[in-house]
């Protein structure tokens, strides 16, 4: 069945929606996107989704003013789609437009504002069990904090841990865990998480955000501070964050085995309070 789309205006079903072959978000990868969750029709921190969103516009001098219409939008693509009342995701994706193949941007170019709404339920074996991860050398580009459609290199590294039979692949920087493909990373040794500080090379993520928050509201200590790759080894637990993982346990990195494979009481406890704002 033809599921019901956006495209630059129009409700269209997807077999009718057409991209010109000359969009810059073909030819050159050139425009960002944003995912939100929906939980039973509720969107969950869905101004700290926009306000990334509009960053990344910024930072590749995308220009679309329409950013706060988009709410009632992603509304009617989950009532088209029959999923106002489940847990579902918005994807939308904003490319520069349509011009003919030019390395620097044109000007005077309209964007291209494509949106669909998908079914999002948790991964529910994955939050309780946890999931085994691998390493690999960070080959992306240096603004991995602009949430860019140029993804394949995330794709190219996330199917090396599929072939694994992993649920992620951790990046290393210069020795230093930076994230994973479409994640963020939380370590935790003797009672105190560890992650990446902000910076060009890890996305600000949403849940990340929301990770920090309980902790503060929770008195569980948090450092900023990047894990080197050697210390992956020695933590106490291990949890990866993002919009559709929520907080999922690292019970495995690599062939080493975390404390008989078995998520740890903080990852729990962050865990737990996560949902609770998902349901509040």
């Amino acid at each position: 069945m033809s599921e019901t789309v956006y495209l630059n205006g129009e409700f269209i079903h997807t077999d009718e929606a057409k991209i010109s072959p000359n969009d810059r978000g073909f030819l050159f990868a050139d425009g960002i996107y944003e995912v939100i969750k929906y939980y039973r029709g509720k969107p969950f921190r869905y101004y700290d989704h926009l306000e990334r969103l509009k960053r990344s516009l910024r930072e590749v001098a995308i220009r679309f003013p329409d950013v706060a219409e988009l709410k009632a939008v992603f509304e009617k693509l989950l009532n088209e789609n029959q999923l106002a009342d489940c847990d579902a995701g918005i994807y939308i994706q904003i490319t520069r437009g349509t011009h003919k193949r030019m390395h620097h941007f044109p000007e005077n170019i309209t964007p291209t504002v494509y949106a669909y709404a998908f079914e999002l339920p948790s991964f529910k074996e994955n939050l309780e069990n946890g999931i085994k991860v691998v390493t690999h050398e960070d080959i992306r580009w240096l603004r991995c904090d602009i949430k860019s459609v140029a993804l394949l290199p995330n794709t190219m590294l996330y199917n090396q841990a599929v072939e694994k039979e992993a649920g992620e692949c951790l990046l290393i920087r210069n020795g230093f865990v930076t994230e994973a493909t479409h994640s963020n990373l939380f370590g935790i040794k003797n009672g105190t998480v560890f992650t990446h500080p902000l910076s060009n090379l890890i996305l600000p993520g949403i849940t990340r955000k929301v990770v920090f928050e309980i902790c503060l509201h929770k008195n569980i200590p948090l450092e900023e501070k990047a894990i080197s790759e050697m210390e992956l080894y020695d933590l106490d637990e291990l949890f990866i964050s993002r919009t559709g993982s929520e907080i999922t346990p690292v019970v495995q990195v690599n062939e080493t085995v975390f404390d008989n494979k078995k998520p740890g009481e903080i990852t729990r406890l962050i865990q737990t309070e996560f949902f609770k704002l998902t349901t509040s």
